[in-house]
């Protein structure tokens, strides 16, 4: 399956230009905790990093940093992982356990921002996976007691 078939499309994002007190309102309102944040370099939304709630509390928050003195740009994770929308599942989970990265924005062929794919769906998915094999078992049982009556 690919990626793109499984990814959360209404993606949250923002610019390097935002606040991190802004983000983190952003944060709130939408319920999420992270943002991609993207250039519009063609119309196209190119992630070039991300920012967490965590990234918040660690770098801000917990070294008594003023939120609304400071950019997402400054603090944003920029070394980023991004996915093809139409890469296959198991490699993209393979390339997350192999960066230990929780979160992946889920890119078209031209670099834009599709959508973003998390532990939480990759797990959702998997178990759906595991249901399903679960089922042979009960199928296997039941067909061989409809043959050998």
């Amino acid at each position: 399956m690919r990626i793109g078939e499984i990814c959360t499309v209404q993606t949250v994002h923002c610019k390097r230009d935002l606040t991190v007190q802004g983000a983190a309102l952003l944060m709130r309102n939408h319920h999420v905790g992270d943002l991609v944040v993207v250039e519009q370099p063609n119309g196209e939304r190119v992630p070039v990093g991300i920012i967490t709630d965590r990234d918040i509390v660690v770098s801000v928050i917990a070294l008594g940093l003023d939120p609304a003195s400071l950019l997402v740009g400054d603090i944003m994770v920029e070394e980023l992982m991004t996915a093809s929308e139409d890469e296959d599942v198991y490699e993209t989970i393979e390339r997350m356990r192999f960066k230990g990265i929780r979160r992946v924005p889920v890119v078209n062929s031209l670099g834009g921002l599709t959508g973003i794919v998390s532990i939480d769906d990759l797990v959702e998915f998997l178990a759906e996976e595991m249901g399903e094999l679960s089922r042979i078992s009960s199928r296997q049982l039941a067909n061989e007691k409809q043959f050998r009556q």
